[in-house]
């Protein structure tokens, strides 16, 4: 299951800053940050090439970003009446959620300008929530959870470090990534078994989306559900989407 946290200021005119990690199955196909839907030129992401959707998206010029993670569903919908849950944040970032989406449950956190909310559809109802100002975590339940292990143990972690001064924000966030995977059952890395599938933190993305613009880096693990100290470097290293 992915990890989002998400630091919406407290004063106006600064941006919203998110650190998104991606767990998936190491061997299902993906492409790293790009343009890859013509149908909506503009907009980059991290596209699952397996149903040609989305985990991450963003559009520079709207100021928009959206992130899905995914979240148990209630229904008893069978699964030829739900399609891919790759659309949801696409039509996130062009304003079209539907408001009854046809998938699976999700989590989606959707991030502007000016701040950032959670979507949370379990496949009976919708649910949104606006992030108040100040540091969230976000998981497969609802936002802030701490019933959910990682949450628990490392959001106040997340708080207290709070955001660096300058372009390289996310390094006190990554100090409590590091340090999270002293116990792998509260780890924000990831390695777990869930539905029959193996599912491991292959990606770090750092994004920070503000009146000037949006600035979206990404980094691949060097091992999935692993550590490595050269994580920050490659953020720093990496071409990033926007600002625009």
């Amino acid at each position: 299951m992915c990890t989002v946290v998400v630091d919406v200021p407290r004063g106006r005119g600064q941006p919203v800053r998110v650190l998104a990690v991606r767990d998936e199955e190491r061997q299902r196909p993906w492409r790293g940050l790009g343009p890859w839907w013509p149908q909506q030129p503009g907009v980059h992401g991290v596209r699952d090439d397996r149903a040609g959707g989305a985990w991450l998206a963003v559009d520079p010029e709207a100021r928009r970003l959206a992130v899905l993670l995914n979240r148990e569903d209630l229904s008893q919908r069978s699964d030829a009446e739900v399609v891919s849950r790759g659309g949801i944040p696409l039509q996130s970032v062009a304003g079209t959620l539907p408001p009854a989406p046809p998938t699976r449950g999700f989590n989606l956190v959707e991030v502007y300008a000016d701040g950032a909310t959670v979507v949370e559809w379990d496949g009976l109802a919708v649910r949104r929530t606006r992030l108040a100002p100040g540091t969230h975590m976000i998981a497969h339940h609802a936002p802030d959870d701490r019933a959910t292990p990682r949450i628990g143990r490392w959001l106040d972690d997340f708080r207290r470090a709070g955001i660096a001064a300058g372009d390289e924000w996310w390094g006190p966030w990554l100090e409590v990534v590091a340090a999270s995977t002293v116990d792998p059952a509260s780890s924000v890395l990831r390695r777990d078994a869930h539905d029959g599938l193996v599912l491991e933190s292959l990606l770090v993305c750092a994004v920070a989306v503000g009146p000037d613009g949006v600035d979206l880096r990404e980094a691949v693990l060097s091992g999935p559900g692993e550590w490595d100290d050269a994580l920050a470097q490659r953020l720093r290293a990496g071409t990033p989407v926007g600002p625009q």
